[in-house]
């Protein structure tokens, strides 16, 4: 697999965001480094996450952007996207790399060394590791586990570890430190006034 992207860039699928919109405001900084990971809430249809995933494919296609989605195997498949990632709740990882593949992207998520190490014998490409700090675009989360808990995950496995969950522009270099490769984000973004400004300086961050 090609060098995993180090900004996963989650669609906001809350009422009142529009994906669309702020994905075309950031594309000019599309290419290896960025990844959009397609995300819908579970009240969407499989034909509206298939909608979206295909738009957002297109939107990126030839400038290195990978494109992932979010639980919904079968939907990254029919949309042509680069692979997906999985949750504690979702497919087993073994289950989700035979459905996607050996060639597509495969990421999971992982709270403890444990999760881990059991993500990266499945098949596991990367793994997201969070919350991180606390965050309000997702219900029913676990306490925070901090840089400490990036650390003891990323010193366990030779996986690349994103670190997900309330996480912003000055937290960055805290969780790099912890040995994350990358940050998942969603409201650093796109609430932000200039989403595009944001995307620039977490990219930039994320490579000092």
């Amino acid at each position: 697999m090609p060098t995993l992207g180090r900004l996963h860039l989650i669609t906001d699928g809350r009422p009142g965001h529009d994906p669309l919109t702020l994905l075309r405001a950031v594309r000019p900084l599309a290419g290896p480094d960025l990844v959009i990971q397609v995300r819908v809430p579970d009240t969407a249809t499989d034909r509206q996450a298939y909608a979206l995933t295909t738009r957002v494919v297109a939107l990126f296609a030839g400038t290195g952007t990978r494109c992932l989605v979010n639980d919904r195997l079968h939907v990254a498949l029919a949309a042509g996207a680069a692979g997906g990632h999985v949750g504690a709740d979702d497919l087993p990882v073994a289950v989700a790399r035979r459905v996607l593949g050996p060639e597509a992207v495969l990421g999971a998520t992982a709270r403890t060394p444990a999760d881990a190490v059991a993500a990266a014998s499945a098949g596991a490409d990367y793994v997201g590791v969070g919350p991180c700090f606390a965050t309000d675009t997702k219900s029913g989360l676990p306490p925070p586990i901090g840089p400490d808990g990036v650390r003891r995950v990323a010193g366990t496995v030779d996986l690349p570890v994103v670190a997900i969950g309330g996480v912003t522009l000055a937290t960055v270099p805290a969780l790099t430190a912890a040995g994350a490769h990358g940050v998942a984000v969603i409201s650093a973004v796109s609430a932000a006034a200039d989403p595009a400004a944001a995307v620039a300086d977490l990219l930039k961050a994320l490579q000092c």
